[in-house]
């Protein structure tokens, strides 16, 4: 499929909102209600607190905390499929309660809160306090988002860059700028990936960045499924150095070696899945689609992401028209196969998450997508005309033995398509800390 084809596909892609039969935007898990309720003014004290919640809970992701910081204990109560909690109240002396509840999302560890006022006092007397106490800290929720978008682009330069230097570019193994490109990408990953469990501890617990430091955080996220899935990232990246290093000492004979292709293959797939696995691909009806429509589309933006990465950066600095005229071609295939992936697990992914017309429209999130959608739209512009641009110019690069005037203006697309493509990892790292109710 062409880049042309692939540009008409995404074209198409707000027409599956307004599909018949399409589900509204789903949003987290939220609290249905409570018992007392808000507002609510009684004639005793209450000894606990009944939570219900849309969706069954873990006990390890709920927390209900006086306004002054004191974590009260929570418990499930039976019967209910998990989605009834109790906290167990203390008696202040004035017979009013004030408490802040959060609980994180299962499947992809997004956090939802809110404050409830009660107590033997009319409603009317009591202090609210300080609402800011009831959402995660900003500082936080950016430092999440920078993480998972370092998360996302080394993710792409490593899984790309290997693709590229096994498939097509074999000698790239024994290239300096190649090698610390893939050397970087690996590093990176495995940062970003160990702060964001101390980043995610502080975010679900409303803290600030110095608890994304403590090892009370990290301890705390790893009793949850979130933090299973995030300690399995930090794994795969272990075993990815493995995956590495044996690429870097021994080739291109490794890269043509069976055994390694297999291991390589099984640690990218590992690592694309863990990092799916934190979106919120598994939310719609169908979450088994979902997953396989995010590994392709993780797939297909890696091999699309590090694979230009690695061609502006590593190839057409060397500018030798015969290895452009082998290593481009072979890329330009890649690319187009990719984004047409990119573009169909994204209209699969859209209609699991968003699911309305409405909700693309007047969602935060909606305009996030819309927002990508359009960028990546500009992307494939700057890619299709870099295709062109190989057709006619190549054999002129390779007769004139990779003049600089003849190979610089390839370089200028390259750059630019690579610049866009950053922008549209930055938007996808906000539509995962996004809510898509909201």
């Amino acid at each position: 499929m062409t880049l042309r084809r692939a540009l008409a596909l995404l074209v198409l892609t707000p027409l599956l909102y307004v599909l018949p039969g399409t589900a509204q935007a789903l949003a987290h898990t939220e609290l249905v209600t409570s018992s007392p309720a808000d507002g609510a003014e009684l004639k005793q004290a209450p000894d606990h607190l009944t939570l219900t919640f849309d969706e069954p809970v873990e006990p390890a992701g709920v927390r209900v905390m006086t306004v002054d910081g004191d974590r009260l204990p929570v418990s499930l109560v039976p019967g209910h499929k998990g989605r009834v909690v109790r906290a167990a109240l203390g008696h202040p002396a004035d017979g009013s309660f004030a408490v802040v509840w959060s609980v994180v999302d299962e499947e992809d560890g997004h956090a939802s809160s809110g404050r409830l006022d009660f107590g033997t006092a009319a409603p009317a007397a009591q202090d609210r306090g300080d609402e800011a106490a009831t959402a995660p800290s900003p500082l936080v929720r950016k430092g999440l988002v920078a993480a998972r978008w370092a998360g996302y682009l080394s993710l792409a330069l490593f899984i790309g860059g290997l693709a590229f230097v096994t498939l097509l570019w074999p000698r790239g193994a024994h290239e300096p700028r190649a090698r610390a490109l893939l050397g970087l990408a690996w590093t990176c990953g495995l940062l970003a990936s160990v702060a964001a469990i101390g980043l995610q501890g502080a975010y679900t617990a409303f803290g600030d960045l110095r608890d994304a430091l403590r090892g009370e955080t990290y301890a705390d996220v790893l009793t949850t499924e979130p933090g299973i899935v995030l300690a399995a990232r930090v794994l795969l990246w272990v075993l990815a150095a493995v995956v590495l290093s044996a690429l870097l000492q021994g080739g291109p004979r490794t890269s043509r070696s069976p055994g390694w292709r297999v291991g390589a293959l099984a640690v990218c797939l590992g690592l694309l899945r863990a990092t799916g696995m934190a979106g919120h691909n598994s939310e719609g009806g169908e979450p088994t689609w979902g997953a396989i429509a995010d590994l392709v589309h993780l797939l297909g933006v890696s091999l699309w992401i590090g694979g230009l990465v690695m061609l502006a950066l590593a190839v057409l600095p060397r500018r030798r028209p015969g290895e452009l005229a082998a290593v481009v071609p072979g890329y330009s295939r890649l690319a187009a196969i990719s984004v047409a992936g990119i573009v169909a697990a994204g209209l699969v992914l859209a209609w699991q998450v968003v699911g309305s017309y409405d909700a693309l429209l007047h969602t935060s999130y909606g305009h996030l997508l819309l927002a990508k959608t359009a960028v990546l739209g500009v992307v494939l512009l700057v890619a299709l005309a870099s295709r062109q641009w190989v057709r006619t110019r190549l054999d002129l690069a390779v007769l004139l033995r990779g003049d600089a005037a003849t190979v610089r203006p390839f370089g200028y697309s390259v750059a630019a398509e690579t610049g866009l493509v950053l922008v549209v990892l930055a938007v996808t790292s906000l539509l995962v800390t996004a809510n898509p109710g909201q």
